[in-house]
């Protein structure tokens, strides 16, 4: 819904601010006054193509700010992500666009800088414009098969899945005729190198092991070699059997001396027997060390050979990881793989057969499905034609014809939404061919054409825009079809937000707002005004439609006719 348009320096307007509400609002003056630069001030906000005739004389830029209200679950929220723009769903959506005097303009999402191209997009999200001269959305036949589905509430579901599985048999197929047609020096690389990793036989995580084990084991190796050194600073078996002799000799020394005479308690006996124990003692302590240097040296318990093993290995992991481009920690993936590779070659004839059944399988749904869609499609056709055509007589296009076009695509041309091309065609006149609309119907018959068909695809609930806008719909009729006008504007308001030009009492009385748009000044000082019409001076507003310049009793009583009939 839109809730606000503020105006600056476009054409005759230096300073509008307008507020609206739901339901159907009228915009009435005479022809000149202004009404369509209210148009073009949203559509420059909204994306339209705009050049610098829209600045007001003697002004540097120009600029409009449309303000909408979408619901939380409203199509723009999901285009706001897609294109990294910030917003809040309990929040008022902010376009804005300036003009400049050059012919530049800039666009900006919620005072967030964008291009005009995404204000385009999400004004073609947000609403649609039905005039003389332009109809968005209907003359574009991509929107027809949409507007057809939701109108017919299609089962389109099935078709969609059904597509998305013969899609992933194709693709399986593809593959598995990729994997048959390798050739023959392929299948000899695939072969040696599966052979290559079979015989290393790569495990998940080894290398990290293999490296620790190689950190540890270098580690070990240096002091292994430092024990080593201890034993030999201390002389190893040499020392014990030096300290042994000693020990002997000593004992010799003492065993003389007491056979040449000596006194066992003379000082010269005792001080050979300290010595004797001193010597004992440090042999048994040198031996008790040698056996605790051997007792260390046995704690790096490895095999000579084994830090040259780890090492290898580890090296011939990360060789096979270079010449296959991989890391270490692929290789027993790529090991599965090129076994999925051989075996699918291998059982290429097997594997291929069973793609084959899975596809032609998966086609035959799909195919199934969209032509289930299709005769649905045909079915929802005549009732949207039939409704249609019941809106038109009382249009003044009683001699126009509708239909709806079901045609079936290519199969190259599948898709999810199935097999089918939608139009909407008309014939203006008896026996003239069908046609699409933008060929085929005048601007008059257009907008009004527009109205019929959006009155019965609303007539089923479906395919009402938040905000959409009429402009002289009723141009070149009056009477009785401009009343069948204002009726169908009306209905449509009940469900969406309805903004109407016109010169039409019968539509204006039918109106939830009415405003009257009117120039006011005189030379350069031109500008258009808005009022915002009392009930009362709708009253004489619809009585100046109806009578021209000078309003009289005649006309205000009809007016008053006409307001209390809508």
């Amino acid at each position: 819904m839109l809730i606000g348009l503020g105006i600056r320096d476009v054409v005759l307007i230096e300073t509008l601010d307008l507020a609206f509400g739901p339901g159907l609002t009228a915009l009435t003056g005479e022809t000149g006054a202004g009404k369509s630069i209210i148009l073009d001030a949203l559509g420059l906000a909204v994306g339209a193509r705009a050049d610098s005739g829209l600045l007001r004389r003697g002004a540097t830029q120009a600029g409009a700010t449309a303000v909408f209200a979408p619901n939380p679950d409203h199509a723009v929220w999901a285009y706001l992500d897609e294109k990294g723009l910030t917003y809040a769903r309990d929040e008022d959506l902010v376009l804005r666009r300036t003009l400049s005097a050059d012919g530049r303009s800039r666009a900006f999402v919620n005072d967030q800088a964008t291009s005009v191209g995404v204000l385009k997009d999400l004004g073609a999200l947000l609403l649609e414009v039905h005039g003389q001269h332009e109809t968005v959305g209907l003359l574009d036949s991509r929107t027809h098969r949409p507007l057809l589905d939701a109108f017919g509430q299609v089962a389109a579901a099935p078709t969609a899945q059904a597509w998305s599985a013969w899609r992933a048999a194709r693709e399986r197929l593809a593959q598995v005729r990729d994997a048959a047609g390798r050739d023959a020096a392929e299948i000899e690389e695939i072969t040696l190198r599966l052979a290559e990793l079979e015989r290393l036989n790569p495990q998940a995580g080894e290398e990290t092991a293999l490296a620790e084990e190689r950190a540890l084991l270098g580690s070990a190796e240096k002091a292994l070699a430092e024990v080593s050194a201890a034993r030999d600073a201390m002389g190893g078996d040499t020392l014990s059997n030096r300290l042994t002799k000693a020990f002997r000799a000593l004992e010799r020394a003492r065993e003389k001396a007491v056979n040449a005479g000596v006194p066992l308690d003379s000082p010269s006996i005792g001080l050979l027997e300290s010595a004797a124990e001193s010597v004992d003692r440090a042999l048994t302590e040198s031996q008790e060390a040698l056996a605790a240097i051997d007792a260390a040296a046995r704690g790096f318990d490895f095999q000579p050979d084994q830090l040259e093993k780890t090492e290898e290995r580890l090296f011939a992991l990360r060789a096979m990881a270079r010449k296959l481009g991989s890391a270490v920690e692929d290789l027993p993936q790529r090991r599965a793989e090129f076994a999925f590779r051989l075996r699918a070659v291998e059982n290429s004839e097997a594997l291929l057969a069973e793609a084959e059944k899975v596809e032609k399988a998966a086609r035959e749904t799909y195919i199934a499905a969209a032509q289930a869609l299709s005769a649905e499609r045909r079915a929802a056709g005549d009732r949207l034609a039939a409704a249609v055509m019941a809106e038109l007589g009382p249009l003044k296009l009683d001699k126009a014809r509708f239909r709806v076009a079901v045609e079936p695509l290519a199969e190259d041309r599948a898709g999810p939404t199935g097999l089918d091309r939608v139009g909407f065609e008309i014939s203006t006149n008896p026996g003239a061919p069908f046609g699409d609309l933008a060929a085929i119907a005048s601007g008059g018959e257009l907008a009004r054409f527009a109205l019929a068909l959006k009155a019965a695809l609303a007539g089923r609930g479906q395919g009402a825009q938040p905000l959409m806008i009429f402009d002289e719909v009723d141009q070149g009729v009056g009477g009785a079809v401009a009343d069948a006008v204002g009726l169908r504007l009306k209905r449509l308001a009940g469900a969406a937000q309805v903004l109407v030009v016109t010169h039409s009492p019968q539509v204006a009385a039918r109106a939830d707002a009415h405003w009257k748009i009117a120039k006011a000044g005189d030379g350069d000082r031109l500008r258009t005004t808005v009022e915002t019409l009392s009930p009362t001076a709708r009253e004489e507003e619809i009585a100046r439609m109806l009578s021209g310049a000078q309003v009289t009793e005649a006309a205000r009583a009809a007016a008053r006719a006409l307001m209390s009939a809508s």
